[in-house]
C-alpha cells in the first residue's frame, strides 16, 4: 500500500492518529529514500508539537525495528539482559556495571554511542583504552557474549536503519525533545539488539536530557510499555542528574574512576548507582541470587572487565592518557559546596576537548575533570575545588569561564538528594 507523505504529515499536523498502514509506509519509505528529509522533518515536527498515541507508538517503533535486522542471541547460553541510560555529565556506570554483571552469569549485549555537546559517551571513554576497537561483526559480538559474556560496541549498520537516519534529522531541525521520537529511538535500536530484558537508567535534572522530573517519568513509562509490548522485560529507574556522577568527568579519567570501583572503591554515588543496576538486570532474568557486591570484593568483576577489554584488542595494563595541561578552580571563602552545575560542568568539559558538537569530530581521551569537593563537602578559602585537564592550553580559559559558575559555595550544606527517585515496571 502507498500513501501521500503530504497527506500522512496533514494527519499529524491536524492532531490526528496514524493508520498502522500509514506508519509502516512512511517508516520504510524514508529509509529507502522516497520520503524527503523535509517531510519527514514537518512529520517529525507535527508529533513533537502533537504527540503520539500508546499505539501510534508502537507501531512506529516496530516499523523501525523492520528497517534492519534483528540479531538472535539465543545460542549464547546465557539470559541475556541490557541496560540503557538516557545520558549524563560523569555517568561511566557502562563501564564497571556491564563486567561486574557478567561476573554474575548474564550476559551483557550493551551497544552504546558517541557523545555529542554536554554529555558523555560510553565508546570514547573505552577508545582511551590503547587498542580497544568499538566495532564488532554480528557473529563477533554474539561469540564474545558466548565467551566473555559481556561486549560494549557500536550498532552494527543493519540494526535499525530508519532510527539513524531520522536521529541526524531530528538533531538538526529543533525536534530532539520529541518523547515518542525519543522512545522509539532508544527501544528500537534495544529491542533489535535481542536482549531478552532491559533496565533503563531515565535521568532528570540539570546535566540530563530531561531537565523535568514529569517528562523523565513520561519517557520512562513509554519505553517500559514499549518493551513489554515486545516480548522484552524492561524496568526503569528515575535517577539524579542535577550533580554529575562521581568526581571524574572525561574520557581516560571516567575509566580510572570505573577501575576504582571494580576493585572495591569509587565514589559513593557511582558505587550505589552501579549496584542497584546491577541488581536489577539480574533480577530481571532469574539470577536475583547472585551478590554483585560479591563479585567485586572477590576481583571476579575485575576478571571479567580484563576478559572484555582483551577480547576487544584493548591492553588492559597499558597506561590511560593523561593531559599535558592542568589548571585548577579555588574556594574563594569558607563554607560547603551548595551546589554543581552539571550541565555547566558538562560544557566545561567540551570546551577542554572531552565533548564534540558534531558527530564526526574527534575528541580528546585525556581531557576533563576531577571535582575535588562535591555538593555538602566543607571548604576552605583556598581549597581545590575541581582540577580541568587538557592537552592544549589553549582551551583552558573558555572552560574556566564556565567551571566557575557551576560551583555554588553557601554557609551551610544543601539538602540532600535521593540518587534514584522511581522505578517503574
Amino acid at each position: 500500500m502507498s500513501f501521500a507523505a503530504v497527506d500522512i504529515i496533514r494527519t499529524k499536523r491536524d492532531k490526528g492518529v496514524l493508520s498502522d498502514a500509514q506508519i509502516d509506509w512512511v517508516v520504510a519509505a524514508y529509509t529507502r529514500g522516497e520520503v524527503a528529509d523535509e517531510q519527514m522533518s514537518a512529520l517529525a515536527m507535527a508529533i513533537l508539537l502533537n504527540g503520539m498515541t500508546p499505539g501510534e507508538i508502537a507501531r512506529w517503533t516496530a516499523a523501525m525495528i523492520a528497517s534492519g535486522e534483528r540479531l538472535d542471541l539465543s545460542k549464547v547460553g546465557r539470559p541475556t539482559v541490557d541496560k540503557h541510560s538516557t545520558g549524563g555529565v560523569g555517568d561511566k556506570i557502562t563501564l564497571p556495571l556491564t563486567p561486574l554483571v557478567a561476573a554474575c552469569g548474564a550476559a551483557v549485549p550493551q551497544l552504546s554511542g558517541r557523545g555529542l555537546g554536554h554529555t558523555g559517551g560510553t565508546l570514547d571513554k573505552l577508545e582511551a583504552i590503547p587498542g580497544f576497537g568499538t566495532r564488532l561483526s554480528n557473529d563477533e559480538f554474539a561469540e564474545q557474549l558466548r565467551t566473555v559474556g559481556a561486549a560494549i560496541c557500536a550498532a552494527g549498520d543493519g540494526l535499525a536503519p530508519a532510527d539513524r537516519k531520522l536521529y541526524a534529522l531530528r538533531d538538526v531541525t529543533g525536534t530532539v525533545e520529541a518523547i515518542p521520537l525519543i522512545a522509539s529511538s532508544i527501544m528500537s535500536k534495544k529491542i533489535a539488539e535481542g536482549t531478552s530484558a532491559l533496565v533503563l537508567d531515565v535521568k532528570f535534572g540539570a546535566g540530563a536530557f530531561m531537565r523535568e522530573v514529569a517528562d523523565a517519568r513520561e519517557l520512562a513509562r513509554t519505553m517500559v510499555e514499549l518493551g513489554k509490548a515486545h516480548g522484552v522485560t524492561t524496568v526503569a529507574l528515575l535517577t539524579d542528574m542535577e550533580w554529575p556522577l562521581g568526581r571524574a568527568v572525561g574520557h581516560s579519567v571516567e575509566v580510572e574512576e570505573s577501575l576504582e570501583v571494580l576493585a572495591g572503591g569509587g565514589p559513593p554515588d557511582v558505587v550505589a548507582l552501579t549496584l542497584a543496576l546491577a541488581r536489577e538486570m539480574l533480577d530481571a532474568v532469574g539470577l536475583g541470587d547472585a551478590d554483585p557486591q560479591e563479585a567485586i570484593a572477590s576481583g571476579r568483576a575485575m576478571d571479567s572487565w580484563r576478559a572484555l577489554v582483551r577480547a576487544q584488542g584493548g591492553d588492559p595494563d597499558a597506561p590511560l592518557p593523561v593531559a599535558n595541561e592542568v589548571e585548577t578552580i579555588t574556594a574563594s571563602a569558607d563554607g560547603f559546596v551548595s551546589g554543581l552545575d552539571a550541565y555547566a560542568i558538562g560544557v566545561a568539559a567540551w570546551r577542554l576537548g572531552a565533548g564534540r558538537a558534531r558527530k564526526e569530530d574527534p575528541v580528546s581521551a585525556s581531557a576533563g575533570i576531577i571535582l575535588h569537593r562535591r555538593p555538602g563537602d566543607p571548604v576552605h578559602a583556598g581549597d581545590v575545588l575541581m582540577e580541568l585537564r587538557a592537552e592544549d592550553a589553549a582551551k583552558l580559559p573558555a572552560a574556566l569561564e564556565v567551571a566557575r559558575g557551576a560551583v555554588g559555595l553557601a554557609e551551610v550544606p544543601p539538602a540532600k538528594r535521593p540518587l534514584i527517585l522511581d522505578r517503574i515496571s
